[in-house]
């Protein structure tokens, strides 16, 4: 055991946000901590670190264990590089080199003896444990994580305190990664990462050796590296085995056996209080009418209590106006800031329907490249037009001018929603986090991620036509961003996304531009596509470099094509090419895992099967209705669970299969 939070429980007013929530985290053990906005997430992690006491319940921890807490907001203040930053986080590392560095000096002064020896002992000793903490190799350590989370090795000598806020946060979590906490606590570690970082992330946390409880809304993120999931729901903390899949279908398939006990206990108060009713005042049927009415306290005492369903937002938003084919036409585009080119020779062209994914490395210039199809930059060459009928709306974090500060929020919603009503916008504000009073929240007072989430329901009140969304889900708990889904999903105008969230990228994408080395890549297809088809070509290439003759390998055959000048691969294509093939590994990394958890899960839940199959042959188990019941309960369970892990194990297996071909 790392830690334990026991038995504890916390209100703000007259809010009971749990009680009673026991999570014991274990070393290897990773945790994703679930539920709605407002359910206490952060809350726990905060009465975890200490940063907020419990109303009850007490928090214990392992003798002599590190703990690390990534907060949702951070500044980093001072002089210090990045990689400085990152370097100076290894404090206990930092402290030995200091010791070390002393003890040399006076060695270098001391004289033979005793003293000298046990000096040369202790020294010895400070070396050993230098190495162990990984002393040798930590700049180079902290380099790897830097790279990994999207810096450029440009960027590792500048400023930590000149970066913008979701590039400091990147610096906070390289620190944390450093250090290698025994227990890490991430809230939100995703939402200022794109897509190549999210996956160098998960691939770090599938192998750590600490225990991790971590929030996200990134289904896709908790799937790839959690192997347990608590969630708070209805004021209590549940745990359950496995990924955020897995725990979806848990606990579907617990609330139907709920609700199954649930019927049959209601079916049996009827009986019972149509019986009571008939046969009251019958002299005859008094014992048997006192039986039942003691039976019937019983079962009102003993009925199953659903948990509370949330409400689940349903809105058909309006059609936007209707275009031509061409949507939007970028021609021969290059764009440059001062010496440094962005990319040059860009032209493509979107369409009606088209729903875009621009995906590539941090800093290679996807917000670049949608601000250019919105008008707010200019190409320093080539043109961009629109297509007849094409207006455009712009949603980013750092872009909401178009709020009135002086509104309120239902104000502000009701602006840009003539025909709608009160309830109609209260509702959609709603899927946007804005419960009860929020909605009489001036504008002026909202934080940052409450005025863009306002932003971002304005726009699917009525949408333009062409929709271009930069990091629209950083602020939205998982049932908020399943609104947007379902909205972007049925959009049938033109968007253009940027986003670091797998599952709505994979719901939302049909094509999928890729924005890298100065070049721009146009995937006619969805994610998967992109992937597959990235792997092949970067795989077939690589084949070739190391088959070519500058490489000692065979002859090309006289009609391969020769390379030219302009096919010499650069650094940095090389280095994408790497980065691709070890996506597509990871991708099949990931299959092979959870292909291990099925196989781990299946074996006693057969076992268990033919013993309840055994079971049921028994005549004494019909006598017992309990035991029978329970039985029951858990053969339906199993006989829905065995088949649909079946059916996952067969189609992980025909990817892996088909990988390896």
């Amino acid at each position: 055991m790392i830690a334990l939070a026991d038995k504890i429980s916390k209100s703000f007013g007259g809010q009971v946000l749990y009680s009673g929530a026991t999570l014991q985290l274990n070393a290897g053990e990773r945790w994703g901590l679930v539920g709605p906005n407002g359910a206490g997430k952060t809350t726990l992690l905060r009465i975890i670190m200490g940063e907020e006491q419990p109303d009850q319940g007490s928090v214990f921890f392992a003798r002599d264990i590190t703990i690390g807490y990534l907060e949702q907001e951070t500044h980093l203040a001072g002089e210090k590089t990045a990689l400085e930053e990152v370097v100076d986080s290894a404090t206990e590392i930092k402290r030995l080199e200091a010791r070390i560095a002393e003890m040399e000096a006076h060695i270098a002064d001391a004289s033979e003896g005793p003293a000298f020896e046990a000096l040369l002992e202790r020294y010895g000793a400070a070396q050993d444990r230098y190495q162990q903490l990984g002393g040798y190799e930590l700049e180079a350590r902290a380099k790897q994580i830097l790279g990994g989370l999207g810096f450029p090795v440009a960027d590792f000598d500048k400023p930590a305190c000149e970066f913008s806020g979701g590039w400091q946060m990147r610096i906070a979590l390289s620190k944390l990664l450093l250090r290698h906490p025994d227990l890490l606590l991430l809230d939100e570690p995703t939402n200022h990462l794109d897509l190549e970082s999210v996956r160098w992330l998960e691939s770090f946390l599938s192998s750590y050796s600490g225990s991790v409880l971590l929030v996200s809304h990134d289904r896709a993120f908790m799937d790839a590296c959690v192997s347990h999931v608590a969630a708070l729901e209805n004021r209590r903390l549940t745990t359950y085995t496995g990924n955020y899949s897995s725990y979806l279908k848990q606990r579907e398939d617990n609330l139907e056996q709920l609700r199954a006990k649930r019927a049959a206990q209601e079916r049996d108060i009827a009986h019972m209080e149509t019986f009571i009713e008939r046969f009251r005042y019958k002299p005859t049927k008094a014992r048997q009418v006192q039986e039942r009415v003691k039976k019937l306290e019983k079962v009102r005492a003993e009925l199953v209590v659903l948990p509370e369903q949330s409400k689940k937002v349903h809105f058909r938003f309006p059609e936007p106006p209707r275009t031509g084919d061409m949507v939007v036409s970028l021609d021969d585009i290059a764009k440059a800031y001062g010496d440094n080119l962005v990319y040059e020779g860009v032209s493509l062209k979107l369409y009606r329907g088209d729903h875009v994914v621009l995906v590539g490395p941090n800093g290679a210039g996807k917000s670049t490249l949608m601000k250019l199809m919105t008008g707010n930059e200019r190409p320093s060459a080539g043109t961009v037009e629109l297509g007849q009928n094409v207006t455009r709306a712009y949603y980013a974090q750092h872009q909401l001018e178009t709020l009135n500060a002086s509104n309120t929020v239902l104000g502000e919603m009701d602006s840009v929603a003539p025909g709608w009503t009160t309830s109609e916008e209260r509702r959609l504000l709603g899927a946007f986090l804005f419960h009860g009073d929020d909605v009489d929240k001036r504008v002026s007072v909202l934080s940052g991620g409450e005025r863009a989430r306002l932003a971002l329901a304005k726009m699917l009140v009525a949408p333009d036509p062409l929709l271009c969304l930069d990091e629209p889900t950083n602020h939205l708990d998982i049932e908020s961003v399943d609104v947007l889904e379902k909205a972007l999903t049925d959009f049938a105008g033109t968007i253009v996304l940027i986003s670091h969230d797998e599952h709505l990228v994979r719901a939302l994408a049909n094509k999928v531009i890729d924005v890298r080395d100065h070049t721009v890549t146009v995937y006619d297809g969805d994610y998967d596509y992109y992937l597959w088809k990235r792997a092949e070509l970067e795989g077939r290439a690589a084949e070739e470099a190391a088959s070519s003759p500058q490489l000692g390998g065979v002859d090309q055959s006289q009609d391969a094509p020769r390379p030219t000048g302009r096919n010499v691969k650069t650094k940095e294509q090389k280095r994408a090419e790497a980065q691709a093939r070890q996506a597509a590994a990871q991708l099949l990394k990931n299959e092979r895992k959870r292909l291990a958890e099925i196989e781990a899960a299946l074996e006693p839940m057969r076992k268990r099967y033919e013993e309840l199959m055994a079971l049921m042959a028994s005549e004494e188990l019909y006598a017992d209705a309990d035991s029978f019941d329970k039985a029951m309960r858990e053969y339906n369970a199993l006989s829905t669970k065995i088949p649909a892990l079946e059916e996952e194990w067969l189609e992980l297996q025909a990817i892996v299969e088909e990988a390896l071909a």
